[in-house]
């Protein structure tokens, strides 16, 4: 989780007055690329944190050295926690954190850093879904991922086979309430579905790590390859332009306006077969129309064939 790193971070600058990039990797043990984006987001968030260029530069709390976060103004105070609330409200340990260091604050801001906290509340589950707890492995996956340990894992695949392999942990990844862990193995780097870990035993035997490794841009490749193997088959449709938000929402980033026929907008969407297109377009009935290719077009018809085969006659009448 970035949060704790930004406390880290934070505290660290306080305690020093200035670090560089390069610092506050080899302290917190991430990448420099890392670091760096980090001391950006807090000094983004309002926190008084401004680069130095030059011999002898890095980056600087403004104010000096400190040891506690009374140096912090009203409106930097409010702007920590509110950058810091919603990724401790599902977690005991880092709600803790925030207590602690809402209580270093001068008592004048106590107040409003409480305030902050509670301002903002990360709900995860979608409409009519329930809450999406993280798995019960996360604690032991997260403390091997901290402390460089290899991990005995037991992984039910797809077709549910069960695996066993002990791995490299490189980072945990939270896909909109899904987590995901990357680890090396000896057939490469692998991406692991936490939900579909069975069981995860923490060795004491030092994990690899590659120096170079950035959680955030090794996430960014993978997302990239996976969206590209999610839409592998793509249809131009034409639509109302005020239905075409809805459609989005539908296709997400596999959604591109390509032009206008008329009255009506020209877009193509996209998934990992034509079948999906049509099961995904069916629901939208003569709204939508599919001018190619004539895979999705088939398919199309198919569903319908199999609707009116069933419904056409009514309900039938004991």
């Amino acid at each position: 989780m970035r949060a704790d790193r930004l406390v880290a971070a934070l505290l660290l600058l306080q305690a020093r007055g200035r670090v560089t990039a390069f610092e506050l990797a080899e302290e917190l043990e991430i990448s420099v690329a890392t670091a760096r984006r980090d001391l950006e987001a807090l000094s983004a968030a309002g926190i008084p944190v401004y680069p130095q260029p030059g011999r002898g530069g890095g980056w600087s709390l403004v104010g000096g050295a400190r040891t506690d976060l009374s140096g912090l103004n009203a409106a930097e105070s409010q702007a920590l926690f509110l950058l810091l609330g919603p990724a401790g409200s599902g977690d005991p340990e880092l709600s803790s954190a925030l207590r602690k260091l809402i209580r270093a604050l001068p008592a004048t801001f106590r107040s409003d850093a409480e305030a902050a906290v509670r301002a903002v509340v990360s709900d995860s589950a979608g409409w009519g879904e329930q809450d999406r707890e993280p798995p019960a492995l996360m604690r032991s996956l997260r403390n091997a991922v901290v402390r460089r340990l290899k991990v005995r894992l037991e992984y039910s695949g797809r077709g549910g086979r069960s695996t066993e392999r002990t791995v490299d942990p490189l980072g945990l990844v939270d896909k909109d309430g899904v987590w995901y862990l990357l680890a090396g193995t000896e057939a490469g780097q692998r991406t692991f579905r936490v939900d579909r870990v069975t069981s995860a035993e923490v060795t004491d035997l030092p994990a690899q790590r590659p120096d170079d490794f950035d959680l955030s841009a090794e996430w960014s490749r993978v997302v990239a390859e996976m969206e590209q193997r999610r839409s592998l088959v793509s249809a131009v449709v034409l639509i109302d332009a005020r239905f075409l938000p809805v459609l989005r929402s539908h296709f997400g980033r596999h959604c591109e306006v390509i032009g206008q026929d008329g009255g009506r907008v020209r877009a193509r969407v996209a998934a990992h077969m034509a079948r999906s297109i049509a099961e995904r377009l069916a629901g939208w009935g003569a709204m939508v129309e599919v001018v190619e290719p004539e895979s999705v077009r088939a398919e199309l018809a198919r569903i319908g064939l199999e609707l009116t085969g069933r419904y056409a006659k009514g309900p039938d009448v004991a």
